[in-house]
């Protein structure tokens, strides 16, 4: 299932004659690949022993397993992603499932503004709840095509292209959602809280 919001950004895109350049947030530079930026530990994940949490304060606590996640509705996307050591990769593509279903599934409660990603090689990251709800944001398990490599953070990772890449956590395993937010691993050593490549909050 192909997600009509991408199509539509693409078309517009198109429409509006945007070159490659002028999609280059400042600063940014393109490459022709997805370069592989970690903390130096790549998590093998049996996916017969793989869970994804989300909890905190919501009213539908979540634990699932890797074939219940392929159960859900499956999306795709085509988007920009743009990473703060200064390179861009326009147009890659992502198949899985958008994290506003699941959300609409753990029903978050009015109180909870913020959540922190955990991810398998203890990873942490912060964003506001709202960042989750763009249509453009899903918990991606292919990559071009082809399922996630575990060097890309497979089995799963969240994307949220409207960030820098810093904030799509790897090797995701838990989404706790809570009501004060919490810097994460690089949050706390200096990089923005926030985040928008347009803005060009690489730091704090």
């Amino acid at each position: 299932m192909v997600n009509p919001m991408s199509e539509i950004g693409k078309w517009l895109g198109q429409q509006l004659g945007l070159s490659s350049a002028e999609r280059l947030p400042p600063g940014q530079h393109r490459v022709s690949n997805l370069p592989v930026l970690d903390l130096g530990v790549h998590p093998v994940i049996d996916l017969t022993e793989w869970r994804l949490a989300i909890h905190g304060l919501v009213a539908n606590p979540l634990e699932l397993t890797w074939d219940e996640l392929r159960a859900l509705p499956q999306i795709e996307i085509t988007a920009d992603i743009h990473c703060v050591t200064h390179w861009s990769s326009l147009d890659v593509h992502w198949s899985g499932v958008a994290m506003k279903s699941l959300l609409d599934i753990a029903q978050p409660q009015p109180e909870g503004r913020f959540v922190t990603l955990y991810s398998y090689d203890n990873y942490t990251t912060n964003l506001p709840l709202a960042a989750l709800l763009d249509d453009d944001v899903l918990l991606a398990h292919h990559l071009n095509g082809e399922p996630l490599s575990v060097e890309h953070g497979g089995p799963l990772r969240m994307v949220v292209p409207k960030r820098y890449f810093w904030k799509s956590a790897k090797w995701i395993k838990a989404i706790e959602i809570h009501a004060e937010d919490r810097p994460g691993f690089w949050e706390v050593r200096g990089y923005h809280n926030e985040a928008f490549p347009w803005e060009e909050q690489r730091f704090g």
